[in-house]
Order: C-alpha cells, then structure tokens, then sequence
C-alpha cells in the first residue's frame, strides 16, 4: 500500500442497516422500495421498475435512503450470478427505501472518505470474486455472509486523491460504456440481419412449394423417463447415453456426447434416439431443434421428429425449425400456465413451407454462409465486449493499488 493510504474494515467505515419490505403493522407510508431487480451489472441503479409499496412508518424512518448511500445486494444471485452486488443510490428527491434481500452502506465520515470512491471500490471487490468465496448456497439462492463482509480491507487515499481518482474512472468508464454500447448495437445487428434473412426465405414461394404440418412430413414421439431416475443413472461400462436438455445449449447444432448414462434396464422406459434424428425441447425452452450426432435415450422433456427423409433435407428442417416462422407458431400453440409445453398432437400441427429437395439443398447452402459469417461476427462482438469488461477490472485493480 502507499504512503498516506489507510486500510480500515468496512465495518470501521461504515453503518449497516438491513432492508424492509411490506409493512405488518399501521401508520403505512407508500415509498419505493430498491429490490435486486433495479442492481446492473455495471454497478448502477436502473430505477426504470422500483415498487412502490406500503411499509412501516417507523421501519422506514430509520431505512430511508440518502444521497450517497450503497445498496449491497446481500441475498439473491444464482450458480452464474454470486451475491455482492452494489449500487449508489444518486437521487436527491423522494422517499426511498430497500428490500429486505439487501442492505444500506452509509458513510461515517464524509470528510475521510468519498461515497463514489467506496462505491467503485466495493463493485471491484465483487468484480474481482471477493463476494463469491463468502457467500453461501441454499436452494438456489446465494446469502452473503454479513460479518465477513463487513471485515473487508478497505484502502484508501487522501479525499482529494480519492476525488482524482474517481473523475479519471468515470471518465474512462464512459469511453468503456460507448465503445460496449457499439459492440452490443453491432452484435444485434448480426444477429438481426440472419434472423431478417431467414423471414425472408422461408416467407417466399415458387414453382412446387407447398405447406404441410409437420406431422405429416415426419414421425414424431416423446421421450419417457425411468423413475426415479436417480436409481438409472449409472457410471458403470455398458451405460447408454442419457441425453437431456443440458446437454445442449441455444447456440448448439449437434448433439454429440452426453453427461450422463442410464442402466441398459432404463431404456424399455424411455426413447432411443440415433444420428440424425432431430430433437426438439417440449418443455420450458421449448421449440428448439438440435441434430443427433450420437445415439441415446431421451426424457420427456424432448420430442424426437424421425422418417423426414422423403420430404426435407435435414439443414433445410434445421433451418427452419430454428426461425421465427416456426417457433411463433410453436408459441402459440404451447399449452400450460405456468411451465407452456409441447406434445405431439401440438407441435404436428405447425405449418411448414415445403419447396422441392432441390431447392431446399441450395436454400440451406446459403443460409449455411450467412450463418457462418454471422458465428464469425458474433464471436468478434462477444471477444471485444470481454476485452472491455477485463479493461475495466484492469483499471479498478490499478486505482486501488495506487498506479493509476
């Protein structure tokens, strides 16, 4: 550390107050309430959906938010997401309030130490994975350990180079912020522009093209699982490949190897599957496609559309069970409240247009470049928007280390 910085934990530092949420016992007053919702990524307050509810007026005394304050996002996060996450509250007027999934950070002495300058601070601590190694798992949700949070090491400078150092990274930062908003412009445009061009085909029609429901240009039946499963799963020589929906991902074509296999005594009970058989999400996700490059049994969580040789090609089917002609149509015919799915009798309704094999070898070949320039294009946006978000960390790391 260098000369004339200070390290004091957080708890030396600052007051720590837990959030509320609704109110149980009369006078009421309606406030806004910050929720995990309203935390970016970038550390800022998206202020576009707070709730506006009745809480406790004598709660609400002591949890109302002051300009300067830092919202710690103390429970919430998910296996790709860990808790920590901090936002400065930056409004002036109005009464505002937090839930009970977060916590308030107030500065003890303003004079010592900059709100802003804390807060950049705490978000590099949670960039950098200090909040992952103190969190703790419980169905799902992640809870930040409170006393170890507050025993952070805090390192700070003078509050003039404090103020220094927070005008130089909001300068830099908005550089970072427009070069990422272009890289995100342009990584949509690409994404557009094939989805544009897939409208577009499967939208024309010509000499022999016809519309057929997909029932009747192939056979198509549902996975079956062994329960309980867990007593199928097997590591042992001889297993069958079990294929489920994670073995997949939305950028995937083919399905080439599995996680997990079954005993040979679970496949009565399921479906069999081979190469070259299409796979199709039933459930959740449903209406995506994937090719079969391997043999396996599937659960009911997939559909299995087999004996389509005669009528389509295969990238030509895959093609078009990917676009937005279809899956609006999978959309609307998906069934349930809560978790929409499809069975045979629905998805063998959707229409498909149906040109000659021939014409479908070269609508495929075509849409086959375009999709290979736009992986290419993709794969450029998301290595740039990496190389921007490693900057910012290089330059947080820099300013609370004394070199910027």
């Amino acid at each position: 550390m260098k000369d004339g910085w200070t390290t004091k934990t957080l708890d030396e530092v600052c007051d720590f107050t837990n959030g509320t949420w609704k109110g149980e016992k009369p006078p009421f007053l309606t406030v806004g309430v910050i929720r995990n919702t309203n935390f970016t990524k970038e550390g800022a307050l998206d202020d576009s959906d707070i709730a506006y509810i009745e809480v406790e007026a004598k709660k609400f005394e002591k949890r109302r938010l002051q300009f300067g304050d830092i919202i710690l996002e103390k429970s919430g996060g998910g296996p790709k997401q860990p808790v920590g996450r901090v936002v400065l509250f930056d409004k002036h007027d109005g009464d505002f309030s937090f839930s009970n999934f977060t916590a308030a950070l107030r500065v003890r002495d303003p004079g010592g130490v900059d709100f802003r300058y804390l807060h950049k601070y705490l978000h590099w601590t949670y960039l950098a994975g200090v909040t992952e190694g103190i969190q703790s798992h419980s169905t799902g949700i992640r809870n930040l350990n409170g006393e170890a949070y507050k025993a952070i090491a805090f390192n700070y400078p003078p509050l003039p180079e404090q103020q220094r150092i927070v005008a130089l990274l909001d300068e830099a930062f908005a550089g970072l912020a427009t070069a990422k908003a272009n890289a995100e412009r342009n990584l949509q445009n690409a994404r557009a522009l094939f989805e544009s061009h897939l409208q577009a085909v499967f939208s024309q029609r010509g000499e022999g093209w016809e519309e057929q429901a997909l029932g009747d240009v192939c056979s198509i039946a549902r996975g079956g699982s062994p329960r309980p499963i867990s007593e199928f799963i097997t590591t042992e020589p001889g297993g069958i490949n079990w294929i489920k929906i994670s073995d997949a991902t939305s950028s995937d074509k083919y399905i080439f190897k599995t996680a997990q296999a079954i005993k040979p005594e679970g496949v009565s009970r399921s479906r069999m599957v081979n190469d070259g058989d299409f796979l199709l999400s039933n459930s959740m996700s449903f209406g995506r496609p994937y090719i079969m490059r391997t043999s396996g049994c599937i659960h009911d969580g997939w559909l299995v559309l087999t004996d389509y040789a005669g009528s389509l090609t295969q990238d030509y089917l895959y093609y078009l069970l990917g676009s937005k002609l279809v899956f609006r149509q999978f959309d609307s015919l998906a069934a349930g409240s809560t978790v929409r799915n499809l069975n045979i009798e629905l998805a063998s309704r959707v229409i498909l247009p149906v040109p000659p094999l021939e014409v479908q070898q070269i609508i495929a070949k075509d849409i086959e470049v375009l999709a290979e320039e736009t992986q290419r294009l993709t794969h450029l946006y998301e290595r740039k928007l990496a190389a921007l978000e490693e900057l910012k960390k290089s330059l947080l790391h820099q300013a609370f280390n004394g070199e910027l």
